[in-house]
């Protein structure tokens, strides 16, 4: 009977089971689209990218803050993060966000209460993401690709708040870009020891297995302490930049 059963169990399974590419019948995956398809998607992203530099040319160095966007204002992440925009305004910087809510809405309101420029990058998404009521400069884009040069173009520093994969996506990034010196070794500072305690250990045996160097370990400062996260950015910053206006260029339509 179990045997009978098997059979049984086996036979519905295959009549159920659909061909991704059902036999003896030819199917033709679609590939690169047509030339004006693909020259129009160029040029919309070009159009991005511009309205981006653009928009965001005169707001001085910015702290990016990555972080989830679904935790609430009484969790403890976005007391902090909150905390975070506050001090990074103190500190005479930009603080630059994906512009949505969670996180993203808490490092914004910070710097938006403390009197500093507070920038929201946003995505067009079918659920979750809207702009913050807490941005004094909003940008929306299509791609993520695009945002995501944007958080990091005008950004001398980055904290990463806990997060979803989107975070993970942005954090990995950054430090890849750094580790493979394609950008400048920017402070990158994980907030949160408790929450990333399980990525850090599987980055120290990414290390141990020879994926990774050990000092590639020391790009990123893993901490639970605002005044050690601030600090290691400030210290960095003032060690090697000075900040200089840009100039605005009449003959461009620049505004601040």
């Amino acid at each position: 009977m179990a045997i009978y059963n098997l059979r049984m169990d086996a036979k519905v399974l295959k009549e159920n089971r659909e061909r991704f590419i059902p036999a003896k019948e030819q199917v033709y995956l679609d590939g690169p689209k047509t030339r004006t398809y693909e020259f129009s998607f160029a040029w919309k992203v070009f159009k991005q990218f511009i309205k981006g530099f653009r928009e965001l040319h005169f707001v001085g160095p910015c702290i990016t803050v990555f972080g989830s966007a679904r935790f609430g204002e009484d969790h403890a992440y976005y007391k902090a993060a909150r905390s975070f925009g506050k001090r990074i305004a103190e500190l005479g910087f930009a603080t630059m966000t994906g512009g949505g809510p969670g996180i993203m809405e808490a490092a914004n309101r910070g710097a938006f209460e403390n009197g500093g420029v507070s920038i929201g990058c946003n995505i067009e998404l079918p659920f979750e993401q809207k702009p913050n009521p807490y941005v004094t400069r909003s940008i929306t884009f299509e791609h993520f690709f695009v945002r995501k040069v944007l958080l990091s173009k005008y950004s001398y520093g980055f904290i990463i708040m806990p997060g979803g994969f989107g975070t993970m996506d942005e954090f990995f990034e950054t430090l890849t870009l750094v580790q493979t010196k394609t950008m400048h070794d920017f402070p990158i500072v994980l907030f949160g020891k408790e929450y990333f305690k399980e990525l850090w250990d599987y980055m120290e045996y990414m290390s141990t297995q020879g994926t990774i160097d050990k000092a590639d370990l020391s790009l990123v400062v893993l901490t639970d302490s605002e005044d050690e996260a601030m600090q290691h950015i400030e210290t960095y910053v003032k060690s090697n930049y000075k900040v200089k206006p840009r100039k605005r260029l009449w003959w461009l339509l620049e505004k601040r």
